[in-house]
């Protein structure tokens, strides 16, 4: 077997990119990438700071805001990287170790949005139990399970992944992903293919659950004026970013699973969207729908200036 660290791989992406091209496309990831980690740190620093926003929903909210950091950290410093030294290539490791942090990021969101339907669920609908279900050894237990589970499956199904024969060179995107790798293996065992169909299995069920809870949620919300004003302002950020993931996920799905037919630029321009919009409109969506978030960064923007 060929040694892993001295394969190359090669994105063909951005091959017939020319120079200002590629600067023009510099300067917009970048000030994607720093306005993306931005937003996010601010947002994280607020809920740190501040002793009144370390409620579960809060703190379930900076958790989602670090994991777009990891998002964003997979994938703009080697495509910035790419844009200005002028390189196309990358080893098969590294593809290896941003394929898992990419997936871990994917899976992440889903665990958190999960999560955060429930805590909704809980405060809207079962409101006396609230603070006796929602205890802190059940956050840091939530908590864990956000981070464990996709952290887990991602190391399973990517060194499944990496374990095959690498016969391909070529990466039609941007960036590496599991479905990249396996593309560029010779062949897929049937076993990897039952493991990690059993895995998104899992998360179809979490994602089921997140449509169940808002059915519920909205339903509760029709019969009581209160519910209503707690649905307007905690869950349609959550909606929202909800229904943001899936649409986006469903676009990269059409690229990498189904091969719809569009142009190659569109093609790449769409499967990297799930990667650089939630981790730029999510604390966006939140900083300004949540009150108390607002409040509070408008609170900061005052001390800075004076």
């Amino acid at each position: 077997m060929e040694n892993i660290s001295a394969i190359i791989l090669t994105f063909t992406a951005l091959n017939e990119t020319d120079g200002t091209s590629r600067l023009i496309i510099f300067a917009f990831t970048f000030t994607s990438f720093f306005i993306a980690v931005f937003l996010n740190c601010t947002l994280i620093l607020i809920i740190v700071i501040e002793k009144t926003l370390h409620e579960p929903m809060y703190i379930f909210l900076g958790n989602l805001c670090v994991n777009g950091l990891c998002g964003t950290a997979g994938f703009y410093p080697k495509l910035l990287s790419d844009l200005i030294v002028d390189t196309s290539s990358v080893s098969l490791r590294s593809c290896i170790v941003q394929s898992y942090v990419i997936l871990t990021y994917g899976m992440g969101e889903i665990t958190n949005l999960s999560v955060m339907a429930l805590d909704r669920y809980l405060a809207i609908c079962r409101p006396l139990y609230y603070h006796t279900l929602m205890c802190r050894s059940t956050v840091l237990k939530l908590l864990m399970f956000i981070w464990m589970f996709p952290c887990c499956i991602g190391l399973v199904i990517i060194v499944m992944a990496a374990s095959n024969p690498i016969c391909g060179r070529y990466i039609d995107k941007l960036y590496c992903g599991s479905f990249v790798l396996e593309r560029l293996a010779c062949q897929t065992q049937l076993p990897e293919a039952i493991i990690k169909g059993m895995f998104f299995f899992l998360l179809n069920i979490l994602m089921g659950f997140v449509f169940f809870s808002y059915v519920k949620l909205i339903l509760a919300c029709r019969r009581s004026k209160l519910n209503q004003k707690k649905f307007m302002s905690t869950c349609v950020p959550h909606l929202v970013a909800f229904s943001n993931f899936m649409i986006l996920s469903l676009l990269d799905a059409s690229h990498t699973q189904f091969n719809v037919n569009l142009s190659q630029t569109l093609q790449h321009f769409q499967s990297a969207l799930i990667l650089v919009i939630p981790p730029f409109v999510n604390p966006i969506i939140y900083g300004i729908k949540l009150s108390p978030i607002r409040t509070h960064t408008l609170h900061l923007v005052k001390k800075n200036t004076n």
